[in-house]
């Protein structure tokens, strides 16, 4: 095995000596971390020259919706259950977090599954459970059947905040930014099992070779190997390295299911704007399980600079967490000032832990 990684290392380094150095962009906050606790990242850090894309839907949650939940939380009759990465995130304000607001004495529940949120609801019949559905289009199928679960037994004290992204339209606006200058992607294995190997040859139209990857190490320098090889070649096609997961035409069931509940709507990312149909929220007929039809989002300006945290540069491919002039100062694990420390998959995070 260990013959095999030195053999693929090599062919890398052959190929890199062949063309100009790449900026290769992950969007996948799984491929962030992998890239950098496995020493891939450093091992071509003066050949290749990685990109941390907006791959982590908990660093692309824009403040509204933190403020948002922050104030929905304070509700005696409400309860709300969410994963275990959004506790800690900051809004326009750092007292502004479920944490936060758990000290104030909001009910706030750590669930495994949208199941887990729906069961909430059985058993708090007195209670308004909201689940901050948060995701790609990974989590979006199982967002998509709880609330046809929660319709199908009239489970009416059961509501959802989606919160849900779609992978092609931010990847498409990336390109179009002249600045960042993408020369392949690192295409998200997780979000490719979904969609499938057609959900991302719009890459070919862009001349930008794609491969999808896995997340091992071995994976991962195969998915380099193949990339910088296209790259050599002129070859822009797109390439499944993770054909054991990834099939053409993907999960059509879980499509199916997202379809059937979901519509694309134009959405502010943090620190990114506005992305023109990359978010997913609830059809009209799934309206009575949408919170936002009864509390109503208020309108929002992008603050995501005020306190001089570069996460929406880093999201955007533009800064490393290197360059941010709060990173290992002011912003730490332990006193995150952005989402991309406080996310376990956030592009700070995985430099903080492993890049020097």
């Amino acid at each position: 095995m260990l013959s095999d990684l030195k053999k693929i290392i090599y062919l890398i380094e052959q190929n890199l000596s062949k063309i100009e150095k790449p900026n290769i962009m992950e969007v996948c906050g799984t491929h962030t971390m992998a890239l950098s606790k496995t020493g891939i990242r450093d091992l071509f850090k003066n050949k290749i020259n990685f990109i941390s894309g907006p791959g982590c839907p908990v660093c692309v949650t824009h403040e509204k919706y933190i403020d948002y939940i922050y104030e929905l939380s304070l509700y005696k009759d409400v309860i709300i259950a969410t994963y275990g990465d959004m506790i800690r995130v900051p809004g326009t304000h750092p007292d502004k977090s479920l944490e936060k607001s758990r000290a104030l004495g909001g009910n706030i529940k750590i669930v495994y599954s949208s199941m887990d949120a729906l069961k909430l609801a059985l058993e708090n019949k007195n209670k308004c459970i909201v689940f901050l559905a948060i995701g790609f289009e990974t989590t979006a199928p199982s967002s998509a059947v709880v609330i046809r679960e929660a319709c199908k037994r009239k489970i009416e004290n059961f509501k959802i905040l989606s919160m849900h992204r779609r992978i092609k339209p931010i990847m498409t606006q990336l390109l179009s930014e002249k600045d960042i200058n993408i020369h392949s992607f690192l295409c998200p294995g997780h979000v490719a099992a979904v969609i499938g190997e057609r959900g991302f040859k719009f890459l070919e139209y862009y001349d930008k070779p794609g491969v999808i990857a896995g997340f091992e190490r071995e994976e991962l320098l195969y998915s380099i190997f193949k990339i910088t090889e296209k790259l050599k070649n002129k070859d822009y096609s797109l390439e499944n390295c993770y054909k054991s997961i990834v099939r053409p035409e993907g999960n059509t069931e879980a499509v199916k299911a997202i379809n059937e509940t979901f519509t694309a709507a134009t959405d502010c990312w943090r620190g990114i704007g506005e992305v023109r149909d990359g978010a997913l929220k609830l059809k009209e007929e799934f309206r009575e399980f949408d919170i936002e039809h009864y509390y109503p989002m208020k309108s929002f300006e992008d603050k995501s600079n005020e306190n001089l945290c570069a996460c929406g540069e880093i999201l955007k491919g533009k800064l490393s967490p290197l360059q941010c002039p709060l990173f290992r100062k002011k912003c730490n694990p332990l006193n995150p000032i952005g989402p991309c420390m406080v996310s376990q998959e956030g592009s700070c995070a995985a430099y903080y832990r492993y890049c020097y």
